[in-house]
């Protein structure tokens, strides 16, 4: 059922993976036009039957007001179409590098002052291990360039020595031999991991702030492999030391560059200090979608005042937001076989006529049931809200047990982590 907003828009998203989905679905719901383009051949099918899609997305520039880049690597495209004077949420070629450069990250962190960890890039196993023989600590290795999209390849270290690090370079290069591309050995720092992420309207932050839990490995209590993300918890502050410290010191720059759009910077914090890991120049995924739950004004207005240079506040909900994925096989591999086996098709079943708080990932949708497509197994996020963190975790997973999804598996304890780590961080006066 669409609700008629102030002014109709035109929205045309050019999306990599289909991961917006959920983002253009709400905007389309709201009253709006929009069509959805999607690069990856495996995801074409995401989307069908929930917005329009379009086959090439060039043909509908100039009938889009407003033009949607949901990832990184656009920058340039979307500089280009700016300068011909079109809105465009999206990056610029420096926020793209940011992201997808490690070296030219940590680089700018440097350059704008800010306390980076110490770390080497290396283009051979051997040089790596050699180096960890004769440095001997524990490291985070962190594959660049295209190897970085697969979240699983990240190894966290947790031998003093580095023997389990050399374990896994050992293993990569049986498996990748010289297809790995080049990948960084991070000190390992103890602390917490916190991400600060806001947007940007060309000209300035735009107010409140957003403070992230990511949730990476695929079982509780951080055990098993990393997925890239498994749920997230988060909630929105008008100002934050962390955020002071870090994003805030690039925002001249960002206007420089005609920046238009959302940015995160993932920090480990201790009572030492605050250490930058690495920036998302872009939406977050599950993070965007969890702070539409967060967020009380329509998000196709929100996004039309940011790309129009408005100064405003954006209307949030206070207290926390919370939100897992239901993923099922082959996830998070990528293994055709298995997700035609036992996932391609599958249906997403609700108990009760609710699909509040559920947001369609990997989905079609045909005779009004939502298909799981696509080739990774994301099915749903599902979001919770309340005051307290133990409130809105409440109500998501009753959200997710109105949920049936055959096969479908999911973390338990998303937002566990809040109470001890909110007791560390108003400790080291960060919160």
């Amino acid at each position: 059922m669409k609700t008629q907003t102030q002014s109709r828009k035109k929205f045309l998203f050019v999306s990599r993976w289909g991961e917006s989905l959920d983002i253009a679905n709400t905007i389309y719901l709201e009253g709006h036009a929009v069509k959805l383009y999607i690069e990856d051949k495996a995801s074409k099918e995401i989307g069908y039957g929930f917005v329009p899609k379009a086959a090439q997305w060039e043909k509908h520039v100039d009938w889009a007001d407003v033009i949607v880049f949901d990832y990184t690597g656009y920058g340039k495209i979307a500089s280009a179409l700016r300068a011909k004077g079109k809105l465009v949420l999206g990056g610029t070629e420096y926020t793209d590098n940011l992201e997808l450069d490690r070296n030219f990250g940590q680089a700018e962190l440097k350059k704008h002052k800010i306390k980076v960890i110490p770390s080497k890039e290396f283009t051979t196993f051997n040089d790596a291990i050699h180096y960890i023989e004769t440095h001997p600590s524990s490291y985070v290795l962190k594959p660049c360039g295209e190897t970085q999209e697969l979240k699983q390849l990240l190894f966290v270290g947790s031998d003093e020595e580095g023997l389990d690090v050399i374990r896994v370079l050992k293993a990569y290069e049986k498996s990748w031999g010289n297809n790995f591309g080049n990948f960084q050995l991070q000190r390992k720092v103890k602390g917490v991991e916190i991400s600060i992420a806001a947007f940007f309207n060309g000209n300035e932050f735009i107010y409140p702030i957003n403070i992230t839990f990511e949730h990476k490995k695929l079982f509780p209590k951080e055990l098993g492999v990393s997925t890239g993300e498994m749920g997230t918890s988060m909630f929105w502050v008008k100002d934050s030391p962390i955020f002071e410290a870090t994003l805030l010191k690039f925002q001249h720059t960002l206007a420089k560059h005609h920046f238009i759009g959302h940015i995160d910077i993932n920090c480990i914090v201790n009572g030492n200090g605050i250490y930058p890991l690495e920036f998302t120049s872009r939406f977050g995924y599950p993070q965007v979608l969890i702070q539409r739950a967060g967020i009380n004004e329509p998000i196709g207005e929100l996004f039309y005042k940011l790309v129009t240079k408005q100064k405003f506040k954006i209307n949030t909900k206070k207290g926390f937001q919370v939100g897992a994925f239901i993923v099922v096989p082959p996830f998070p591999y990528d293994d055709k076989k298995t997700f035609n086996l036992f996932s391609k098709d599958a249906v997403v079943v609700f108990k009760k006529n609710g699909k509040e708080g559920v947001h369609p990932m990997h989905l079609k949708k045909v005779n009004d049931e939502w298909l799981i497509t696509g080739n990774t197994g994301i099915a749903v996020l599902v979001t919770g809200v309340g005051n307290t963190m133990k409130d809105a975790q409440k109500m998501m997973y009753n959200r997710i047990h109105n949920v049936i999804i055959n096969n479908g598996y999911y973390r338990t304890d998303i937002g566990d982590r809040w109470t001890e780590d909110s007791d560390k961080l108003w400790s080291w006066g960060l919160l």
